[in-house]
């Protein structure tokens, strides 16, 4: 079935100025450091970038990581995060829920499979809300060696999807197989279409008599590439597993509905690069990587609808967010959107009567009338560092330097920066003696 995507917004980079209007996140992790919760963000689906800051570092575990974070709102407005505590020897993951996706509350571990002794893994467990039955499901891949046929693959990463749901994140129910499709499978998305049966045409699989799809990485050696499943309830029965659309060595799939077309993004981890392909009915797909840009280094998580508040909240925090702070400066902008504000102003500049070279500058100028007569003028930087009268006035910052002797200084005479800061300084600085005239 032939179908054409819908034409993506004109203007790229159109930031919305309504703090309700929907902009969306990815939650992503650092390869490497694995150190926890970072964010990509996009005003259309198309155009990713970073946002700056680390908003919860990985302690539950031994040795703590957090990879394919997961997050979904609930109907309360609390967003709810679970994500891969470990590599290997875990029966569970991790969990957390926050407020304004910057603050997070104590962490937790659910040891889904804490009732298979034999289990090798928890990986890349997925949220999704069901609103119809008012539930979270959450489902995950683990290897229990010896359950299901091996085929090509070691019998330590042979996957099958669990499942298991809750309402409160207190209580869930039983550990139960969420899917088995006869080979390793691992990285599944819950997708609810939103729309209507399509009508059948010429006996095609698919979204004709589904409600339901499920996004998944089949993950034998010689595919490891995306397909779709269908299904009636988020829970299954998934049928009709379709033809892998994506190359091989793809993982981490995750969507976005944009209009009438869906998007399906996936980490190419062979090429280290991300792509996406567009569908309308899951049955036919266009790669659609090429419009696409993605920040360096982007990792699989999954995309969610957020607000501008919420992203212009992340932003505002972000610094707060990282160690010692002082990180690279990230524009809230788009490499293309910087490059074309770059241009409009090089094209004012050339057309000004001064160039960037010495024989502009000679030829050019004129000393201007009103100097030769100007009147000398001095200006008085004068400041509350008057008041301990010690150093210069890099007194505030010298201050707080450790082994400085104002740092020295500071606790001799006032005390522990703690309890004595710059700031109280202010209300003894007066100037009461200050003679303008004199």
């Amino acid at each position: 079935m032939a179908f054409v995507l819908a034409a993506k917004p004109t203007t790229a980079f159109a930031q919305p100025t309504n703090p309700d209007a929907p902009v969306y996140l990815f939650s992503t992790f650092k390869e490497g450091d694995q150190d926890g919760l970072r964010y990509a963000f996009s005003y259309n689906g198309y155009h990713w970038s970073n946002v700056p800051g680390l908003f919860l570092k990985a302690h539950i575990g031994e040795k703590p990581i957090m990879r394919d974070p997961s997050i979904v709102r609930g109907p309360d407005g609390t967003w709810h995060l679970v994500w891969t505590s470990a590599w290997r020897g875990n029966n569970g993951f991790g969990y957390a829920h926050s407020k304004d996706l910057a603050h997070w509350s104590e962490q937790q571990f659910i040891p889904a499979m804490a009732h298979e002794p034999n289990v090798c893994n928890v990986w890349a467990p997925e949220l999704f809300y069901d609103d119809q039955d008012q539930q979270f499901i959450i489902c995950w891949a683990s290897t229990i060696p010896g359950r299901f046929p091996d085929y090509l693959e070691a019998s330590t990463n042979n996957h099958r999807m669990y499942y298991i749901t809750t309402r409160d994140f207190k209580a869930f129910t039983p550990t139960k197989l969420f899917l088995d499709p006869g080979f390793s499978v691992i990285d599944c998305q819950i997708v609810k279409t939103g729309q209507e049966p399509l009508s059948p045409s010429n006996g095609e699989r698919g979204a004709t008599n589904s409600n339901y799809v499920l996004i998944l990485k089949d993950n034998t050696r010689p595919e490891r590439n995306i397909r779709v499943a269908f299904g009636d309830t988020p829970l299954g029965p998934w049928k009709n597993i379709s033809p892998p659309f994506t190359d091989k060595l793809t993982e981490g799939p995750t969507s976005l509905k944009l209009g009438d077309d869906w998007l399906i993004y996936f980490d190419s981890y062979a090429t280290k690069s991300y792509g996406a392909v567009g569908t309308r009915d899951f049955i036919s797909f266009t790669n659609v990587s090429s419009e696409m840009t993605f920040p360096e280094g982007l990792k699989h998580g999954t995309i969610f609808t957020a607000t501008k508040k919420d992203l212009d909240y992340l932003w505002k925090v972000s610094t707060q967010m990282v160690a010692n702070a002082g990180h690279k400066f990230v524009a809230k902008l788009f490499p293309a959107e910087i490059e074309k504000r770059l241009a409009a102003i090089d094209a004012v500049a050339k057309r000004g009567p001064f160039q960037p070279t010495w024989e502009s500058i000679t030829n050019n100028f004129k000393t201007p009338k009103w100097y030769e007569d100007a009147k000398f003028g001095l200006f008085i930087h004068w400041g509350a560092y008057a008041v301990p009268a010690f150093g210069s006035e890099w007194y505030p910052r010298n201050m707080y330097v450790q082994g400085s002797d104002e740092f020295k200084h500071h606790i001799a005479t006032y005390g522990p920066q703690s309890q004595f800061g710059y700031k109280d300084f202010f209300q003894s600085f007066k100037a009461e003696k200050f003679d303008a005239t004199a």
